[in-house]
Order: structure tokens, then sequence, then C-alpha cells
């Protein structure tokens, strides 16, 4: 994964507009990011890569909870969900390390272990893919996003 860029802050204007200029751009790379790794037949570490942009991605928006109000709620369900997904397939990783650091080689327990464990990382990956295509990236989904970061926040107690 390639290094992080800042995101642009600009220092003379106030929270709401710097969010409302930021974080479209955040969730536009967001989008980007991802469908490109999808189209290129992920490894397991290249989903990790997703997991930990994903969790950046959910821990920036939360800090601006205050600007969006409850709107933002439902929006940060969504990645939650991502993030649990890819999350449970990152379990699975490592549990097959620890498995092979610690169990005894050709032992039938073990094969079964890994076996399971196969299968399951198979299915969290369709499970991720499934969320993502079907309900995340849905047809509109990303227009949904960077309109509301757009326009949808304000400034902290005032009323929506």
């Amino acid at each position: 994964m390639a290094k992080k860029k800042a995101t642009p802050w600009n220092a003379n204007e106030g929270v709401v507009s710097n969010a409302k200029a930021a974080l479209p751009a955040l969730m536009a790379a967001y989008f980007a990011r991802v469908r490109e790794t999808l189209g290129n037949h992920p490894k397991l570490s290249e989903l990790h890569n997703v997991r930990l942009l994903t969790k950046r991605l959910r821990y920036t928006l939360e800090l601006f909870r205050p600007c969006y109000g409850p709107g933002l709620r439902e929006r940060l369900a969504a990645v939650r969900r991502l993030q649990q997904s890819l999350g449970e397939l990152n379990d699975c990783v490592t549990a097959t390390g620890t498995v092979a650091r610690y169990s005894q080689k050709g032992s039938p327990v073990k094969e079964r272990f890994d076996q399971f464990l196969n299968q399951r990382s198979l299915a969290k990956v369709e499970e991720f893919r499934r969320e993502w295509t079907e309900t995340f990236d849905a047809p509109g989904q990303e227009r949904w996003w960077m309109d509301y970061l757009a326009r949808y926040a304000r400034a902290p107690g005032r009323k929506r």
C-alpha cells in the first residue's frame, strides 16, 4: 500500500469548511483504492491493507460526527460492517500462522484446522466482496457519500 498522503487542511477555514472540502476527496480515494484492489484478485495481505484503510477512514469520519449529526451514524455503520468482515478474515490469517508455529507438521488435527481456516478465509473474502459490491459500492452509493459529506456538515450545535 502506498504511503498515505496528508489530507489538505486550510488553517484559515473552520472545521466545517475543511470537512466539506477534504472528506469527499478522502471518500473518493477510498472507493478508488478498494475497487482497484478487488479488481486485481487480491492476496490476503492486500485485503489486510484494505482493512487498515477502512479502519483509518472510519476513525477519520468519527472525528467529524459532531459536524454531521445523526445522518453520519448510518454511513458509519456501513463502514463498520466492511471493517468487521475484513477483521474476521484477518483473524483467520492470524490463526493460520499461529497454528503453523505451534502445531506438529503432518498432524491430522493441524491439517483439519488448516482446512477449516482456509475455508473460513475464502468465505470471509466472499462475504466482504458481497458487502462491498451489493451494498457499499452499489450503484449510486459513492455519489450518496460524496453529496452527503460535501453538503451536510454543520457547525456542532447548529440545527440541521
